[in-house]
C-alpha cells in the first residue's frame, strides 16, 4: 500500500499504550488525518480519559459510542438463539464483539469520508482477521492499516520508548495494573499471557476480575426466573428489562454465585493453539436456561438440526465470518426456529452451578402430558404399535447380521 494514498483513517482506539502509539505513528508514518473511534460495549473503563487523550494528541474527531444496547440485542442475544459454543466450551465474548466494532468503523468512515481503517490486533491473534473480514464485507474498498504487520516496535519495551520520544502520555497504574492481556465486553472477560502461557499452570486466584469463586459463592441458592419470547430472555423474575440491562443483571447474580470462569486451549483460526481463562456469567446461565425452554417448545428434528449446525456456526463467529453470506443464511433458519420459544424458566444458581428446575410455555410447549405419563393415558398412546416401529428400523441391522452370519 502506498501510505501517501491514505488522507484519512479511523482508528480503533481503547486509549491505552498500544494504540495511543498507532495514534501518532498513523500521523506520522502515512502523512494523514486520523479519527478515533472507541465503543462502549460494556468493558466496565471509563471512557472519557480516551478522548482527553485522544485531544491532547491532536485530534479532531472523535467518536465514543455506546454500543452496549445494540451489541446485546443484535450480536449476543442472535448467537445465543443457536445456543453456540466453540470447540465444545468457549461462548465467544471476544469473537463477538468484532463485527459490531468493524460495522462501527466502517459507519464513521463513511460519515467522515476516510479511505482506510485501523485497529490494534497483532499479527499473531485472532483478531486482526475478525476485524478486516468484517471491514472488507461491509465496504469491500476499504483500505486496511495494521501497525503490528508493519513496524518494528514489538515489545513492550520499544512502544514506551517510542510514547516517550513523541511526548504520548502514558498513564501507569498503582501497582502496576494486570500482567495479562485482557478483553472485556458486556458479555464476559478474557485473559491471557504470564503463567496462563504454561498449560499445566493452574491458573491465580488474583487473576479472576469479575466473579467469586465457587467455593467462596454463599451457601444459599440463587433462584431466578427467566421469561423468554422468540428465544430471547426479556424478563427476570417477572420485571421486563432491554437486553442489554438482562445481561447485566444475568452477570451480577453469575458473578455473585461462582459461576462462569473457564480455562481452556483453543484453537486458533491462524494455526496456533492458545490457553485463555474466561468469566462469562451471564452468558452461562443464559445458554443453560434457553435450551431448556427449546426442549420444551422445539421439534426433535429441528433440535437435532441445530446442534448438527452449531459448530460451523460457531466456527464462522470465531473465525471473523459474522457477515459472511453463509452466517447470514444460517441465522435466518434460527431465527425461524425461534418463532414457538416462548416462555418461562426456573435456574437455581449455586457455587458455580446452574441448576435448571422448571420450564414451562402454556401456548407453545409440545409435552404432552397425557402421553408422556406412566400411568394410565387412556388410550393417548398405543403401545403396541412400537412393535412394527421397531422391526421396520431394525430391518436393515437383521439383513446385515444375516449376510455376516
Amino acid at each position: 500500500m502506498a501510505k501517501h494514498k491514505v488522507k484519512k483513517v479511523v482508528l480503533a482506539y481503547s486509549g491505552g499504550l498500544d494504540t495511543s502509539v498507532i495514534l501518532k505513528w498513523l500521523a506520522e508514518e502515512y502523512q494523514c488525518e486520523v479519527v478515533t473511534f472507541t465503543a462502549d460495549i460494556g468493558q466496565g473503563e471509563e471512557l472519557e480519559p480516551a478522548r482527553a487523550k485522544a485531544t491532547k494528541l491532536g485530534i479532531k474527531e472523535i467518536y465514543i459510542d455506546d454500543l452496549k444496547e445494540e451489541f446485546v440485542r443484535d450480536f449476543v442475544f442472535p448467537m445465543f438463539r443457536a445456543n453456540t459454543i466453540y470447540e465444545g466450551e468457549y461462548l465467544l465474548g471476544t469473537s463477538i464483539a468484532r463485527p459490531l466494532i468493524a460495522k462501527r468503523l466502517i459507519e464513521i468512515a463513511r460519515e467522515t469520508g476516510a479511505d482506510a481503517i485501523s485497529h490494534g490486533a497483532t499479527g499473531k491473534g485472532n483478531d486482526q482477521v475478525r476485524f478486516e473480514l468484517g471491514a472488507y464485507a461491509l465496504e469491500p474498498g476499504i483500505k486496511v492499516i495494521a501497525p503490528w504487520r508493519e513496524w518494528n516496535l514489538t515489545s513492550r519495551e520499544t512502544l514506551l520508548a517510542y510514547a516517550e520520544k513523541h511526548g504520548i502520555p502514558i498513564e501507569y497504574k498503582s501497582g502496576g495494573g494486570s500482567p495479562y492481556s485482557m478483553d472485556a465486553n458486556l458479555l464476559h472477560i478474557s485473559y491471557e499471557g504470564v503463567v496462563l502461557e504454561d498449560p499445566w499452570a493452574s491458573a491465580e486466584e488474583s487473576m479472576w476480575r469479575w466473579s467469586v469463586s465457587p467455593e467462596k459463592a454463599p451457601d444459599v441458592a440463587t433462584v431466578i426466573e427467566l421469561e423468554y419470547e422468540r428465544g430471547d430472555i426479556v424478563a427476570i423474575n417477572g420485571v421486563r428489562m432491554t437486553p442489554a440491562q438482562v445481561l447485566t443483571r444475568l452477570n451480577e447474580l453469575g458473578n455473585a454465585n461462582g459461576i462462569g470462569r473457564l480455562d481452556i486451549v483453543e484453537n486458533r483460526y491462524v494455526g496456533m493453539k492458545s490457553r485463555g481463562c474466561y468469566e462469562t456469567p451471564g452468558g452461562t446461565i443464559m445458554l443453560r436456561a434457553h435450551r431448556a425452554i427449546e426442549s420444551l417448545t422445539l421439534d426433535r428434528e429441528v433440535a437435532h438440526l441445530k446442534d448438527d449446525l452449531m459448530p460451523r456456526y460457531a466456527s464462522l463467529i470465531y473465525n471473523g465470518y459474522w457477515w459472511s453470506p453463509e452466517r447470514l443464511m444460517l441465522q435466518t433458519m434460527i431465527d425461524q426456529s425461534q418463532e414457538r420459544v416462548n416462555g418461562t424458566v426456573r435456574v437455581r444458581l449455586y457455587k458455580g452451578n446452574v441448576i435448571v428446575e422448571g420450564r414451562k410455555a402454556p401456548r407453545d410447549s409440545l409435552f404432552d402430558p397425557a402421553i408422556a405419563t406412566f400411568e394410565d393415558d387412556a388410550g393417548a398412546y398405543n403401545q403396541a404399535d412400537a412393535e412394527g416401529f421397531i422391526k421396520l428400523n431394525a430391518l436393515r441391522l437383521r439383513v446385515g447380521a444375516r449376510r455376516d452370519a
